[in-house]
């Protein structure tokens, strides 16, 4: 854990860290006391200079506790919105603070008090706005630099995981591919082979048979392989007791028991080199119970825990574990699973937000929306609740004969 907090911390200068833990005192504590226990003939906000007291005082606090959650995420992420915003509100703090003590304190105690105040948070505001350097995205190595000379992405023929292929072939890095369709992966290592000068190894494979993972893994034993996606997995929509028995089976081999099989087998070499990436697609339906999709969303709770226990495990070993969380995505999934369909993230964007993340977490969400809904859905209502509003949400997904 000490090595955790000496890495983390260590993402930014110290004065930055300090900001972090205050935004996330005022988010967490202060703020809530403010608005729910503190009583409104009491509370006093200033805001540009402007003093507010009771009602209006607390209109503001939901206001303040969005800034301060989003400065306490916004530092611990490092994220490039950063600038210039923590600047522009600082400096309103300063600001704030001068015109407050010297018209409302007044005297020569409210004018020193007002220079000492607005010159400290004055100056805070002015590193932040020279700190843009810091808040911006860093180029981070290619790829290849970082893994090696091979990627292996499973479920290569379509979506999510022919969008892994490219953005890897784009690094630099030869694939192998794996889907069952042979004809579509052929026509995606011709394109890759095309446009990026990468080397391409096609294996055409039903995962779902604990054999073919088996084969896999000993088609790739000669490759320099450096990053493995876990992305082949197939849903499948309706109440329990109308879906097909060995579909149910066939599909919590693919989603969970493929995952564990090809990881196992190429994760000793990534140890051996003392580099490596594994990524594991899961669903933001593995936060949460998902009736009309019960053993699906179970299926993705496993390659979660799963994922994240790895990440654990591997920490500080060179080889980076992933777990992604996608929503609703515009590929095949939602006419594979017989779904009705309904609009979702472009898988470029996805794998954009899993590559991003690569080596930082354990685990991420795509999508704000996707991440709000997967929290708040576990985090804020009983677990009744959760289950009973996710069925009428799926309800309306899933076609009548399936309900």
């Amino acid at each position: 854990m000490r090595e955790w907090w000496r890495e983390v911390l260590g993402r930014r200068p110290l004065w930055m860290n300090a900001l972090f833990f205050f935004c996330a005192y005022m988010a967490i504590v202060y703020v809530p006391y403010d608005f729910l226990l503190k009583p409104a003939a009491v509370d006093e906000e200033v805001w540009l200079g402007l003093r507010l007291h009771g009602g209006w005082a607390k209109a503001t606090e939901p206001l303040r506790f969005a800034i301060y959650g989003a400065g306490a995420y916004g530092f611990w992420r490092m994220r490039p919105w950063m600038w210039p915003w923590a600047a522009v509100y600082t400096a309103q703090i300063a600001f704030s603070m001068l015109v407050y003590n010297w018209v409302y304190t007044g005297g020569l105690g409210g004018f020193a008090a007002g220079l000492v105040s607005g010159g400290l948070f004055g100056a805070l505001a002015l590193a932040l706005w020279r700190a843009r350097d810091t808040f911006q995205r860093r180029e981070r190595p290619r790829l290849r630099e970082r893994y090696g000379e091979w990627a292996l992405v499973t479920g290569a023929s379509a979506g999510i995981g022919a969008e892994f292929a490219r953005a890897f072939a784009r690094e630099g890095l030869s694939v192998a591919l794996v889907a069952r369709r042979a004809e579509r992966l052929e026509e995606l290592a011709g394109e890759l082979a095309k446009e990026h000068s990468v080397a391409t190894r096609v294996l055409a494979a039903d995962l779902s048979d604990p054999a073919e993972c088996e084969r896999v893994a000993e088609a790739v034993a000669d490759l320099e392989l450096g990053v493995l996606v876990n992305n082949a997995g197939a849903g499948y929509a309706g109440r329990f007791e109308r879906q097909d028995g060995e579909r149910l089976r066939r599909m919590v081999q693919l989603n969970c028991v493929a995952p564990v099989l090809l990881t196992s087998r190429l994760l000793p070499r990534m140890r051996e080199q003392g580099r490596g990436a594994v990524i594991i697609t899961g669903s933001v339906a593995g936060n949460q119970p998902i009736p009309m999709h019960g053993v699906y969303s179970a299926t993705k709770a496993f390659d979660q825990l799963f994922g994240e226990s790895l990440w654990g495990e591997l920490h500080d070993s060179g080889v980076d574990v992933l777990v992604l969380q996608p929503g609703p995505t515009r590929t095949e999934f939602q006419d594979v699973a017989g779904e009705i369909p309904h609009d979702g993230e472009p898988p470029e964007k996805v794998v954009e937000v899993a590559l991003e993340a690569l080596g930082r977490q354990p685990s991420v969400i795509s999508g704000w929306l996707n991440y709000l809904r997967a929290n708040a859905a576990m985090r804020l209502p009983p677990r009744s609740i959760a289950a009973l509003g996710a069925r009428a949400w799926m309800e309306r997904q899933t076609p009548p004969p399936m309900r």
